[in-house]
């Protein structure tokens, strides 16, 4: 697959699809539990907090000001974890998602103990930690906890179409397959959460941490094959470095 002129693995598109999915069974049980008060869509959260504030309802008030608070926490989190906002193999992904993964054990153990402001501040966090994970791949902004910016590309793409400008057909498959991640895992949010409530965060929960270790994973096999590779690389000039002596001994 090629996005702007250059190749993006396939690991990054499943990656991403699979922590949209995750983003949308979280915020989606967010929606559905006690607080009603999504975890991740900020620009929504800032409304409601005005709303709010100006209509003395001083419950929710509290509740959207630890979620959006929070959610710039995890944001500052992931930056100081991972630095870039470029996506590259050598990132702490694997150790950012680890950290994402705690934040959402203590909150269900704060939902299920009815602690609602704690258990919506640790999932806001958590989705704040994800979207800041993967910023930009080459120039194509990639998001995995809300759809607002991945909705304006696709129609931007369509509008360009629409009147004859070239457009990246791979590009329109990642932000399609981001949008359907993300909303798959709603509609399995709703089906789950039916059944088990707040236990439905534990399905997301293991899916980032088996991504977090095989992400850890796959970067020391990366290291290893790079480090060989090197090895290789320096074996094959010391062996052109030894020849060149020789050659020259028989030429005189």
């Amino acid at each position: 697959m090629k996005i702007m002129g250059e190749v993006i693995p396939t690991w990054v598109l499943i990656g991403a699809v699979v922590l949209a999915f995750c983003a949308g069974i979280l915020n989606t049980t967010a929606l559905m539990g006690i607080t009603h008060i999504s975890a991740s869509h900020v620009t929504g959260n800032i409304s409601l907090f005005v709303v709010s504030m100006l209509s003395n309802d001083w419950l929710n008030f509290k509740l959207l000001l630890i979620s959006i608070g929070s959610f710039w926490v995890g944001s500052v989190l992931s930056g100081a974890i991972i630095g870039s906002s470029e996506l590259n193999i050598h990132q702490n992904y694997g150790y950012a998602m680890l950290l994402e993964v705690l934040m959402l054990c203590l909150s269900l153990w704060m939902y299920l103990l009815t602690h609602h402001f704690l258990g919506q501040m640790l999932i806001a966090m958590a989705c704040g930690l994800q979207n800041s994970m993967v910023a930009t791949y080459h120039g194509t902004v990639i998001r995995t906890t809300h759809l607002t910016g991945i909705t304006s590309d696709l129609g931007a793409t369509v509008g360009n179409w629409l009147v004859g400008r070239r457009v990246s057909l791979h590009k329109i498959i990642l932000h399609s397959s981001l949008w359907w991640g993300f909303f798959i895992g709603s509609i399995s949010a709703v089906l789950l959460y039916n059944y088990i409530g707040y236990l439905s965060m534990i399905l997301p929960i293991m899916i980032i941490l088996i991504a977090a270790l095989f992400y850890n994973q796959m970067g020391k096999l990366y290291t290893q094959i790079l480090r060989l590779a090197r090895l290789k690389l320096i074996q094959n000039q010391r062996k052109k470095r030894r020849s060149k002596p020789h050659h020259s001994k028989l030429s005189t």
